[in-house]
């Protein structure tokens, strides 16, 4: 009887990809760099375990989203006091924190447990073209759609 493979953690390797954002739709990015983050693309996969990669996002500040999103997209945050309900749409978001709505697009495509913690961890956005991860020598990721 054949059995499963399951990775070990001394068998992972991790790659560093970099990924240009510029006219790129923001939900397709997310998708396709949850996948990278969470290890699907290797043949190593193993659900439980995090065998991903480490993922760079530049010009974040340039994606594009399709039909009315800009005005009405929603984030929600409550500061768990009384009257501490706050909403800010799409087009507020990309002026202020153009990282962050790339950050909390991925954020909703990982699990929901300390796993998809771990693997956020690996994820840097930048707004502009510029990085810090220049040692770690990042291959160019192409995302075809």
């Amino acid at each position: 009887m054949r059995t499963t493979y399951i990775a070990k953690k001394a068998e992972i390797e991790r790659k560093w990809f970099v990924v240009d954002a510029a006219d790129m739709t923001l939900g397709r990015l997310a998708s396709e760099v949850a996948t990278v983050l969470r290890g699907k693309h290797k043949p190593i996969y193993t659900p439980f375990l995090d065998t991903g990669d480490n993922v760079i996002i530049v010009n974040a500040d340039k994606i594009k989203v399709t039909g009315k999103k800009l005005d009405q997209k929603l984030y929600r945050k409550h500061s768990e006091y009384v009257g501490g309900f706050k909403e800010t749409t799409l087009r507020e978001m990309m002026n202020k924190k153009p990282e962050e709505v790339i950050k909390l697009a991925v954020k909703g495509m990982l699990p929901k447990n300390s796993l998809g913690r771990n693997m956020l961890k690996k994820l840097f956005v930048y707004a502009g073209s510029e990085h810090k991860h220049q040692a770690q020598n990042p291959e160019v990721l192409e995302i075809k759609f």
